[in-house]
């Protein structure tokens, strides 16, 4: 009742307040004073003032705020992380993230790639991209 009593009084002040600016014949500001000492009675006439106390002295809501807070901070926490890693996947096993088996073992794997050689073949499809790499100078 006491911050009902309070937004009220603002209101009543601001509108008077604005009553003397418009008495100078300065009407946008006494407008936009107006406009702003309606704003506490209209929270008032809403609910939201009753609602603000209520949460204000209510540990339940308190708590809820510190839910929440742990919920933001875990979020920009994994945030952090996933910035750090670059937002590369974390894989178990020693596999490659496409593996077609990724429980093979390494030997198994060493088998099927091809050898690597200094010279490529006259149609590989890697020439374009070796092209581009070597203009800048990469």
């Amino acid at each position: 009742m006491l911050a009902e009593t309070i937004c009220s009084a603002v209101s009543v002040a601001g509108l008077g307040i604005a009553a003397i600016t418009a008495y100078r014949k300065r009407f946008l500001s006494a407008a936009r004073i107006a406009a702003y000492s309606l704003v506490p009675i209209g929270l008032v006439m809403t609910g939201a003032v009753e609602w603000l106390v209520d949460t204000a002295f209510s540990p339940v809501a308190w708590a809820g705020f510190g839910v929440l807070g742990a919920a933001w901070l875990l979020f920009l926490s994994t945030r952090a992380v996933e910035r750090r890693r670059g937002g590369r996947k974390v894989t178990t096993g020693g596999a490659e993230p496409g593996a077609v088996a990724p429980a093979a073992s390494s030997p198994s794997r060493a088998v099927t790639a091809k050898p690597q050689t200094g010279v490529t073949p006259a149609g590989d499809d890697f020439s374009d991209i070796e092209a581009i790499l070597k203009k800048h100078g990469i």
